[in-house]
């Protein structure tokens, strides 16, 4: 180190200079990952106010639409319809749907979301975080393919416009712009004195060096392309990446709630698209995982998409897809009584075991506001092992203590807990980081923000991650799971990364709490925040009350 802090301050413009340079070339490849974009205009269009499930069904005759396509009001459903030919330039290559709303917004709350449909078969959702699909990895010259878009505009009243175009996606071009921009995220998350920073920077330097970017698409800069993938590949990932030493389990996610900035019927169409989108990804993706709670939601993709719903119940049998959770929905757990608490898990076990043929052991509950003393009692008596939050993070004054421990109940029943430590990282560590989220994002900052939150690192080296949009859905995007495959390498300065599932992570948990004593906490987790549970919309819990009794 102290070496390298010699070279720093001799050589840190010098530094500071590759960096910057890198990070351009970095930003130029960005631009070249799609070519040749052919906008779509000739759309038909209709507008409806009930939530048709197919295309196939609509009865209204479809409007020419003369220009861009704009969506609005209130609580409205837009459908949107062209056609694509494969054009002969395309021929041969990866070809790809874009769309875009200009809402700028990356939460999938009360922003426009949509269904994309292709030749009348729903595939995935569209929204501000998940913008394009990939229509064939070998296209043919002539070959059509019907685009149908359905989008709900929301619970606000606004405009917005709609554009949208076909392109070919340069695959090799995107796998070296990943490749670089991953440790370079990591890099600049490092002290620029710091051996790994140092390292990867001129690792990088010379990666970008071999590129001749001079002719973009032209057969010296594919040769520069191909070269710069190997050497990054023999000499930086081979020779400096360990996954050794600290590893984050990270499993796709989507927390949908079920009633809060939309209606119960809306949460129900979330879930559609979030699951859809899931699907879509499982087939590019084979290692990616997801994971999803609450028997609601699954017994509305039954009703509506059975196709999707068959396809969800075969990713399941593959391992790719989680059906996990214990409750029928992630329930209030301070007004029920403990009836209703025991009902929803024994109706959530059903559930998944008559439908998934899955026995749950872990109650996910990362949004709930406050977690009382009977619970683990109740657990154990159900057959659940473990327990995951991040909600009490969200404390007002006090601090948790812990993120891995043993939570003892009213009765001295005692679960296995886990507390997903996923933040921002604080590099000078001069802010309050009690907070953490369940929504987080598969990238550098927040990998290593995990671990340096992490307050049982002398008890055990792994920490869970539930990555992906969520509140109002959306889950993973291609981002976050391209950054997962090049995090999984361990890369210097930054926690290792492994795709799994909430119950592998926890079954480590186990045999970890096994080898070292896990501190323990007895009594209630309560939430120091969102005290309006208990008095807010009063009449409904008063009869609600009134109905368990």
């Amino acid at each position: 180190m102290e070496k390298n802090m010699a070279y720093f301050s001799q050589g840190g413009s010098k530094m500071l200079f590759l960096e910057e340079r890198i990070g351009k070339i970095i930003s130029e490849l960005g631009r070249f990952i799609t070519k040749n974009e052919i906008p779509l205009k000739d759309y038909e269009y209709v507008v409806v106010t009930e939530p048709i499930q197919d295309v196939r069904d609509i009865k209204t005759e479809w409007k020419s639409l003369e220009d861009t396509a704009r969506c609005g009001g209130e609580g409205k459903y837009y459908f949107y319809r062209t056609r694509v030919i494969i054009p002969k330039e395309m021929e041969g290559k990866t070809v790809i749907f874009r769309w875009n709303t200009h809402r700028g917004t990356r939460r999938d709350t009360t922003n426009p979301q949509g269904r994309l449909y292709v030749n009348g078969k729903y595939l995935q959702g569209l929204d501000e975080n998940h913008e394009s699909i990939i229509l064939t990895k070998n296209a043919l010259q002539g070959t059509e393919y019907e685009i149908c878009i359905r989008i709900y505009t929301g619970q606000e009243y606004f405009y917005s416009t709609m554009d949208s175009y076909i392109a070919i996606q340069e695959v090799e071009t995107e796998k070296l712009y990943y490749d670089i921009k991953v440790p370079y995220d990591v890099a600049r998350l490092l002290k620029k004195e710091d051996d790994n920073y140092i390292s990867i920077i001129q690792s990088l330097n010379a990666v970008i060096n071999i590129l001749d970017l001079r002719q973009v698409f032209s057969e010296a800069y594919y040769d520069s392309i191909h070269k710069a993938e190997q050497y990054i590949q023999e000499e930086f990932y081979d020779k400096k990446c360990n996954p050794e030493g600290p590893v984050v389990y990270c499993v796709g996610h989507t927390h949908i709630d079920i009633a809060w900035l939309w209606t119960v019927e809306v949460a129900k169409d979330k879930a559609v698209r979030s699951f859809g989108t899931a699907l879509e990804f499982m087939k590019q993706y084979p290692e990616y995982k997801f994971m999803s709670s609450q028997p609601h939601l699954y017994k509305a993709i039954k009703e509506q998409q059975p196709e999707i719903y068959e396809e969800i119940k075969s990713r399941i049998q593959s391992g790719q897809w989680e059906a996990e959770g214990g409750m029928f929905v992630e329930a209030d757990c301070n007004l029920p009584s403990g009836e209703s608490l025991v009902r929803q898990i024994v109706k959530g076990k059903k559930f998944f075991k008559e439908e998934f043929g899955v026995d749950n052991e872990v109650l996910w509950l990362p949004d709930v506001f406050g977690y009382s003393a009977a619970l683990p009692q109740i657990m154990k008596e159900c057959g659940l092992k473990y327990f995951m939050t991040t909600k009490i993070s969200w404390n007002e004054i006090n601090k948790m203590p812990y993120d891995s421990f043993w939570w003892k109940g009213i009765d001295g029943t005692e679960v296995l807990t886990h507390f997903i430590p996923s933040s921002d990282y604080d590099r000078m560590q001069v802010r309050d980081n009690r907070f953490t989220t369940y929504n987080a994002m598969l990238e550098p900052n927040q990998v290593k923000g995990a671990w340096s939150r992490y307050q049982q690192k002398d008890k055990n080296q792994e920490v869970l991650m539930a990555y992906g949009f969520g509140d109002g859905g959306g889950g993973p995007t291609k981002n976050m799971i391209e950054n997962q495959r090049r995090l999984e390498r361990g890369i210097p300065g930054c926690p290792a990364t492994k795709t799994a599932s909430s119950r592998e992570f926890f079954h480590q948990l186990a045999e970890a709490a096994k080898k070292t004593k896990f501190p323990k906490w007895d009594g209630e987790l309560y939430l120091e925040y969102h005290r309006g549970t208990y008095t807010s919309m009063a009449r409904n819990k008063k009869y609600n009350r009134k109905a368990e009794i």
